[in-house]
C-alpha cells in the first residue's frame, strides 16, 4: 500500500510542481527539478542499503535530493560524504470527503485551476495574502502541496480552510485518496483532520562543499 502511495505522491508532486514527468527507475524515480537549490530528486520506493549506496554514489551534480521510506538515521548510516540531511518529513494519506469549510470572518477564498492543478488563496481584508495551498489530482489520487500560513494570521484556523477545500476540490474532479509530504509542524494539524501517517520520508541533498574541511 505504502508503494502505490509513493508513486502517488511522485506523479502528484510533480505535476504540482510543474517538472518534467517522473522517469520510473527500477529502484523509483528521477524527477528533474531544475530549480538551483533542487536540480532534481530521486524518490526510492524500496530503499536499502545497496540500493541507497549506488544511488548516492551516482550522483555528481549538487543540490540534488534523495527521498526514502525508511527512517533518516538509517539513510544517513548508508550515504557518503557529500550529503546533508533535510528537515524530517512523513508520507500522509487520507480517505478524501467533502466538509464545510467557511473561512472566519474578514477573510475570502480564492481559487485558480491550470490543469490538473488547482491553487488556492485565502486573502485577508485588503487581499493580503493569508493562506495557500495547492491539490493535484491524478486519476483517483489527489497530492495536496505548498500549504502554509502567513505568520501574522496563523491560530485562526486558515490551515484547517485550506486542507478542507483542497479535499473537497479534489473530490469534485474524481479523487478517493490524498497523499502529501509532511513537515513536523504539519503533521499535528493533518493528523487532527484525519490524515494517517503511512510512513517516514527521509530527505536528503548533495553538497559536497558541506563535507570540505571536515
Amino acid at each position: 500500500m505504502v508503494s502505490w502511495l509513493a508513486r502517488a505522491w511522485v506523479a502528484g508532486w510533480a505535476l504540482s510542481r510543474g517538472t518534467e514527468p517522473p522517469v520510473e527507475l527500477p529502484e523509483g524515480f528521477r524527477i528533474d527539478v531544475g530549480l538551483p537549490h533542487h536540480v532534481a530528486r530521486y524518490v526510492l520506493l524500496d530503499a536499502d542499503e545497496a540500493t541507497v549506496r549506488r544511488v548516492a554514489g551516482s550522483v555528481t551534480v549538487p543540490s540534488t535530493w534523495l527521498k526514502a521510506f525508511v527512517e533518516p538515521e538509517v539513510v544517513a548510516s548508508w550515504l557518503p560524504p557529500g550529503w546533508t540531511e533535510g528537515p524530517p518529513t512523513f508520507l500522509m494519506a487520507t480517505d478524501l470527503r467533502s466538509s464545510a469549510a467557511r473561512p472566519p470572518d474578514g477573510y475570502a477564498v480564492r481559487t485558480e485551476t491550470q490543469g490538473a492543478v488547482t491553487f488556492l488563496r485565502v486573502l485577508a481584508d485588503g487581499g493580503a495574502l493569508a493562506a495557500r495551498g495547492q491539490v493535484a489530482v491524478t486519476g483517483g489520487s489527489a497530492v495536496v502541496d505548498q500549504v502554509e500560513t502567513e505568520p501574522a494570521h496563523r491560530r485562526r484556523g486558515l490551515g484547517s480552510v485550506v486542507m478542507r477545500r483542497l479535499a473537497n476540490i479534489a473530490v469534485e474532479r474524481g479523487a478517493t485518496t490524498a497523499v502529501l509530504g509532511a513537515s513536523v509542524e504539519g503533521r499535528a494539524l493533518y493528523e487532527a483532520l484525519g490524515w494517517q501517517v503511512r510512513a517516514p520520508l527521509a530527505g536528503f541533498v548533495y553538497r559536497p562543499e558541506s563535507s570540505a574541511g571536515g
